[in-house]
């Protein structure tokens, strides 16, 4: 990868390692807006137009978003995107989605309520140690 190239893309990833950072300097943020812009005009003398569609063009409005709705780490999407990936695994029949789901989750919570329920009993007949 040519050097120029490679610049751009670590730029970019410095920029996503401050705005993920769980303190942020609001002083910074200023700074931010005007190096994504830069950082973004670097990466378009390289890649081909096609590259930059809307969701790069938002990369933009991050730090005003920063700035409003305080950290990004406390909006993600992330582990909700996770858990759904969880219960799309429970699926079973692809016509009934949702009871698919449900039984599968009804089922999980029920083995691991009863495995916690043994787990608190005291055992009859054994001696205790």
């Amino acid at each position: 990868m040519p050097n120029k190239v490679r610049h751009g893309i670590t730029r970019m990833c410095f920029f996503f390692n401050i705005i993920c950072s769980k303190v942020i300097d609001p002083v910074k943020l200023d700074e931010l807006e005007n190096e994504v812009a830069i950082i973004l005009c670097q990466l378009e003398m390289y890649f081909s137009p096609s590259f930059f569609d809307i969701m790069v063009h938002l990369i933009v409005y991050l730090e005003r978003e920063i700035k409003c709705c305080g950290p990004a780490y406390l909006r993600w999407m992330y582990p909700v995107e996770q858990y759904m990936e969880i219960l799309k695994g429970y699926t079973n029949n692809i016509h009934h989605l949702e009871t698919s789901i449900v039984e599968r989750y009804i089922a999980k919570e029920t083995i691991k309520f009863c495995s916690e329920y043994i787990e608190k009993t005291k055992l009859v007949g054994l001696p205790e140690s």
